[in-house]
């Protein structure tokens, strides 16, 4: 995860925001949101398949690769890739939240995959030796860093020359209806601020050219940015509000100001509010997201 591969606190405005409470603040949710977040991994792992497909082909994670996954979350795209790479390759995890590594772990041993390590790090800090990995993966985590450049810059440096750093990123607010409803009603009911530009959040690398621009500023060649359709499929509203509230530890922490009556009229008109995207077959809900790719410069060794 992100840190993440998955959801964290949309931050307060500029004059206000504090990296290192930020990075408090989502350590403490992810350890609590942990185990539902594994429990929802199943449908996580769906939802986001094609995505996580699409990056890991960008990432060239075959046969003996050694991976490394920033914000790993609960490690479904870690399984996927260490399942890519066999037993002669390998897939460290690592997570700003220990509890949600301790379910990576358990789920790699219960699928006899011994491939996989884990490494409880900020990423923007993370110290592992330069040159030692052939791909750099985040799955939905890069979009949460406060300096997302000092996250790459530590992903490059993991690289061999010629790796690939690839990020599954939301897109756009309009594109992603099935979140930023939620997130406008709650920042509307709470009188939060809107997110100043540049601060972390869901959509902050979606606009058209933002990542790549991210890429290329952190040294990275021959970037690209791939669009993929990822709607999410319930039975009901009620059933995607349920998967939202149980996991996504950023709407409890906007919410965290509104008492008891204010959190459940929050939750009642976002129910009403995602109520529009119920179909004959079901609830889907409109997301997007965008898998972005960059090569470390250098020439591959392979």
């Amino acid at each position: 995860m992100t840190t993440t591969t998955n959801p964290t606190p949309t931050a307060p405005a500029a004059s206000t925001f504090d990296p290192d409470r930020y990075k408090r603040t989502t350590h403490d949710q992810w350890q609590d949101a942990a185990e539902a977040w594994h429990r929802w991994g199943p449908f996580i792992d769906e939802w986001l398949g094609a995505s996580t497909e699409l990056m890991l082909d960008l990432a060239a994670v075959g046969t003996g690769a050694r991976v490394l996954d920033v914000a790993a979350g609960a490690g479904g795209q870690t399984i996927t890739a260490a399942r890519r790479v066999g037993p002669t390759g390998s897939v460290l995890a690592t997570d700003i939240s220990a509890n949600l590594l301790d379910y990576a772990s358990r789920e790699a041993a219960r699928q006899g995959l011994f491939n996989v390590s884990t490494l409880a790090a900020d990423g923007e800090l993370l110290d592992v030796e330069a040159g030692s990995f052939d791909a750099a993966i985040s799955r939905v985590g890069l979009i949460y860093f406060p300096d997302q450049q000092a996250a790459l810059a530590r992903m490059i440096h993991a690289l061999r020359p010629g790796g690939r750093v690839v990020a599954i990123v939301y897109s756009t607010a309009d594109r992603n209806e099935f979140f930023s409803i939620p997130v406008g009603i709650i920042r509307r009911r709470a009188e939060l601020p809107p997110p100043a530009a540049g601060q972390p959040g869901p959509f902050s690398l979606g606009a058209p050219g933002v990542i790549e621009s991210a890429f290329t500023a952190a040294g990275l060649v021959e970037v690209e940015a791939h669009v993929v359709p990822s709607p999410l499929h319930f039975p009901s509203a009620k059933e995607c509000v349920r998967f939202e509230r149980e996991s996504f530890g950023a709407l409890h922490q906007m919410l965290a100001g509104l008492d008891d009556a204010g959190r459940a009229a929050a939750w009642a008109e976002i129910t009403d509010g995602l109520n529009r995207f119920e179909t004959n077959v079901g609830f889907v809900g409109p997301c997007e997201m965008i898998v972005g790719v960059g090569t470390k410069c250098g020439p591959s060794p392979h």
